[in-house]
Parts: C-alpha cells; structure tokens; sequence
C-alpha cells in the first residue's frame, strides 16, 4: 500500500510539473537561462577624437532629457562618454578632458547599467567592476525617487577625493573640486548631445545614501548624478 501511494505521488508530481511548463511556455527540454553576468572589467573601445557634429551645434542642441529608450548603450558609448568626462587626451600622457586644479584629478566617475556598477580608469580606458548587480532602483532612492535615474540605461556618477587637492591648494580645495565636477559634467552631456543620447544632470540626492550604495571611503564625497540613454 505504501509503495502504492509512493508511487501515486510521483506521478503526480511529474504532471504537475509538466503543467507548471506548458503554462510557462517551455516545452520539455527547455532549459532555465541564468541572468546574465556581470563582467569582471570592460576594455572600451578607443574614443572617437575626429568629433562628430561641430561644438557649436551639440552647444546649441544640449537639452535636458528625463526620458530614454529602452536600449543599452554600446561599450563604445560607454566609453565614449567616460572619456569625455575624465579621459586621458594625449598618447603616452597624463592630462584629461576636463581641466584639474594643478592637474591633480580628484574625480572619479562610476557608471551604473542594468547588469552591474563599474568605475572607470582613465589610465586603462576601462571599466572596473564594484558591484554585480543593477544599483539603478536604489540610486532612484537616493535621488528622492526620480523616476529617471531608475529607468536609464545608463546613470554616471561622479565623486571627489578632495584630499588630492588639499596637498597644494588647502581650504580652497573643495571649491576647486566642485568646479572640476562642473567641467566634467558639461563635457559629458555635451558628448552625449553628439551621440544622439538624452541625458540629464541630476543634483539632489542623499549624500550618505548614495556613498552607501557606492561602497565609498570617508575621503570620497558624491558630486553628480548623470542619466544617459537614447531617445524614446
């Protein structure tokens, strides 16, 4: 009686299953994909330096854009982007898109996309991975809910270690700081403008909730927040 009622179950079981499928739309060798993962670092393609739409007009043409496409932006997006904000401009060089106090560079930028949380290093022209987890909802709390910031396919964030500065210029160096956020901010949108790509800087967030979700020592402060995607 007991192997009976075993039995019963297991077929049971198997229906059940073989339901729960067909409902799903999987048939019987349907296999469950893993959500794709999160790459450990990103080389990006070299930036593009031959321009492609004149200064004047992207100038013109900057907007302030709150709504985006679905679509992922490209490495070469990604990477044109970070480039214009803190890339390296020269071969064999130091100096970067955005003028520096000194030339002592105490920004960084992180770029947040639906798959994982990178920063980006100017010396690699790459993406480096800090968390392996799309961050975007939790970045959209910390800006005080703009919806935006969750529904980009791309969000930048820029820090500051201010204490890069401090060595030259002392108590100046957090203004000096925040106006190099300023330079860098306006070469990123501008470039974005060139791109075909909305974007919009975003300034109100919660400055502890935002070093939290980026993982940030005491000596880093959170500067901007810069939605990026196409244009819906």
């Amino acid at each position: 009686m007991q192997r009976l009622y075993l039995l019963v179950l297991v077929i049971a079981s198997a229906w059940l299953a073989a339901a729960c499928a067909q409902r799903d739309g999987a048939g019987p060798d349907a296999t469950i994909e893993a959500p794709p993962q999160a790459r450990q670092a990103v080389d990006l393609p070299a930036p593009d330096m031959e321009g492609f739409i004149p200064l004047e007009t992207a100038i013109a043409s900057r907007r302030s854009v709150r709504s985006y496409g679905p679509e992922a932006l490209s490495d070469a997006e990604l990477g044109q982007l970070c480039w214009s904000a803190q890339g390296i401009t020269e071969e064999g060089g130091r100096f970067r898109a955005a003028p520096s106090a000194g030339a002592l560079y105490p920004l960084e930028v992180y770029v947040a996309t639906d798959q994982a949380l990178y920063r980006y290093s100017p010396e690699d022209h790459a993406l480096g991975l800090v968390r392996g987890e799309d961050v975007r909802l939790d970045l959209q709390a910390a800006a005080l809910g703009q919806e935006h910031v969750g529904q980009a396919p791309a969000v930048f964030i820029m820090t500051g270690v201010v204490s890069r500065l401090e060595v030259k210029y002392g108590d100046r160096s957090w203004q000096y700081m925040l106006l190099e956020a300023g330079h860098a901010a306006q070469n990123l949108l501008l470039q974005a403008t060139t791109l075909e790509l909305g974007a919009c800087p975003v300034g109100a967030f919660e400055d502890d909730g935002l070093a939290g979700i980026l993982g940030l020592d005491d000596g880093e402060a959170p500067l901007y927040l810069i939605t990026v995607g196409t244009l819906g």
